[in-house]
């Protein structure tokens, strides 16, 4: 885990200090190390921040060059299966002098190309400069772990980990109302129509799951998806009983690969399904003289406190230690704005703040490596509104059957909803007899959960795990986006994930044997949020003598939008 940036130049040498203005705004993102590397024509030069969690020492050290100067690589995150990998290049002949992920991806690539992509299991952004086409080859992991943003001009191509790191080159930044109107209006930080653009007009991001070439002019000349979660989204002809065991050994094997660290490694652990599943299954492959280190945000709030299903899991075994910060209103008003500075766009709410608190505790104990449970909700139904589209689906089908028995009706877990989606359902099924051809939720349930995955709600969350994380210097890895798994479960049938009231079924029945019953079936979904009334209250009088000043039209090219809050005024105040 690091940070990296680059810079191509047609016009101009590239100089040291410029490279170095780079570094300097990453240094929060690799404190272990800097490297610099600038070819001899002077057009093209590399940076390198490093964290180092993998082969420790200075041979290790990035810009890495290929054992024969072709190629070379700046690269942000881990290669799981690096082993395995390094295993297939040994057998093709070639030669390791470290013990590094990045030595065998700077190989792969070299015996591979581009087709390398499809090979590795990790979360990755990184830059290849090829010496002899002179080519600028960039990639990111599948569904967007690591960070990579760019800016082209006629003459200049710059690439980074963060957006500020190219701000710090010049330049201008202009707000994207585009994306503010859809932040305003639909409370979106990522725009689906666009995935590639920010909240800025010159800076993009490079799309997940897909790689770009860059020409020696800086000019962008191919753009490639490699990996499309929805070309496997097929019902597979599988039992529920043995999907459950194959969900399980994939599980057990992508926590296990992701234990694989030279630095300590612990857990987020937030007292729901996702996170204890990990903890739990990741206790498993721990050395039983060894601790596991788990960090929590608690709530002095009763009802928002996940404490006792906290202790639910840590009193499992005895080798899990638990560490839990109590995040208040008084540290929310102390570190907003360095949470706004290591954030770069608007965040939706105050529980960003719940997990950047979580992660300077684990730097206070000086854990470096960090398992959490991001991507469960979005590929396996975890959030009550995907009902909505389940049931939409079955009653615009005709199943009436299913309605007459009223299963999924009895054991959902919000009462307004049971009151209020029968009614919705019927009205919608009004419109379909009028041959109206766009109703709510007639999207089938697996191209939601694709879309949420793939460039939905998932993104935002990635953005802000990693933000919060590289504050601190803290790596976090995501067991639920190994690809393997996520492929398995995009083609199981949505009964297998959505059944009889539950959500994410198979995950609740593969787990059951290890994870408390109390945890495996609980009903309500909390996470880590916070009572963000209270925390912002202080803010108010800010807030209103910013707005009453300006209006929101002024920041969305003249668009209105109907509801604002004080908490997008806050945003805009921040971020515009």
């Amino acid at each position: 885990m690091c940070g990296i940036g680059g810079i191509l130049k047609v016009k101009e040498a590239i100089s040291v200090q410029e490279l170095a203005k780079l570094s300097e705004i990453l240094a929060h993102r690799g404190p272990d190390g800097e490297g610099l590397w600038i070819n001899e024509k002077k057009t093209i030069g590399f940076i390198h921040r490093r964290l180092s969690i993998i082969d420790l020492s200075n041979e290790a050290r990035q810009p890495m060059q290929s054992f024969d100067k072709r190629f070379i690589i700046t690269f942000n995150g881990e290669i799981y299966n690096y082993i395995e990998l390094r295993t297939i290049l040994i057998n093709k002949g070639y030669k390791f002098y470290t013990q590094s992920d990045t030595e065998v991806l700077l190989n792969l690539y070299h015996c591979f190309g581009y087709e390398c992509l499809k090979m590795l299991d990790g979360m990755f952004s990184f830059a290849i400069w090829d010496t002899q086409t002179e080519q600028l080859f960039i990639a990111r992991d599948r569904f967007g772990e690591k960070p990579l943003y760019y800016t082209s001009s006629n003459s200049t191509f710059a690439f980074a980990s963060e957006i500020k790191a190219i701000f710090s080159l010049g330049i201008l930044r202009e707000p994207n109302t585009d994306s503010w109107f859809n932040f305003l209006a639909n409370g979106n930080i990522h725009n689906a129509e666009n995935p590639s653009s920010t909240f800025y007009k010159n800076i993009f991001q490079l799309k997940n799951g897909h790689y770009i070439v860059v020409d020696n002019t800086g000019k962008i000349k191919e753009e490639v998806q490699y990996w499309n979660l929805g070309k496997i989204c097929l019902d597979r002809n599988i039992s529920f009983p043995d999907a459950c065991e194959q969900f399980h050994n994939l599980f057990d094997e992508s926590v296990s690969l992701r234990l694989r660290s030279d630095v300590p490694v612990g857990s987020s652990l937030s007292g729901g399904l996702d996170s204890s599943s990990i903890v739990l299954t990741a206790n498993k492959f721990i050395s039983s003289a060894d601790i596991q280190s788990t960090f929590s945000a608690r709530f002095n709030d009763f009802a928002l406190d996940e404490g006792l299903y906290i202790d639910y899991v840590t009193k499992c075994k005895a080798n899990i230690k638990k560490f839990e910060v109590f995040p208040s209103p008084n540290n929310f008003l102390t570190d907003f704005d360095n949470l706004c500075y290591h954030q770069d766009e608007p965040f939706t709410s105050a529980s960003v703040y719940a997990q950047y608190a979580v992660m300077r505790l684990a730097k206070e104990h000086n854990v470096t490596v960090l398992l959490d449970g991001q991507g469960a909700d979005e590929q396996l139904g975890g959030y009550l509104h995907y009902y909505h589209y389940k049931l939409t689906n079955l009653f615009l089908n005709s199943n009436l059957r299913f309605f007459s028995e009223k299963k999924e009706f009895n054991k959902l877990h919000s009462t307004k909803d049971q009151h209020t989606l029968p009614n919705r359902i019927i009205f919608w099924k009004f419109l379909k007899t009028l041959k109206i051809n766009s109703v709510p939720y007639e999207k089938n349930l697996k191209e939601v959960l694709k879309q949420d995955s793939e460039n939905g709600l998932l993104q935002g969350l990635l953005r802000y795990c990693d933000r919060n994380s590289m504050a601190f210097s803290r790596e976090v890895r995501l067991p639920f986006l190994s690809y393997k798994l996520a492929e398995f479960i995009a083609s199981l049938p949505v009964d297998f994930l959505l059944n009889d009231g539950w959500t994410k079924l198979i995950l609740r029945k593969s787990q059951e044997k290890i994870v408390p019953p109390s945890i495996v079936w609980r009903k309500d979904k909390i996470g880590y949020e916070p009572p963000q009334d209270l925390w912002v209250k202080d803010l108010n009088n800010s807030i209103n003598n910013f707005k009453f000043k300006k209006k929101i039209e002024d920041f969305t090219n003249g668009k209105s939008v109907s509801r604002i809050t004080d908490w997008h005024w806050l945003m805009i105040k921040k971020f515009y």
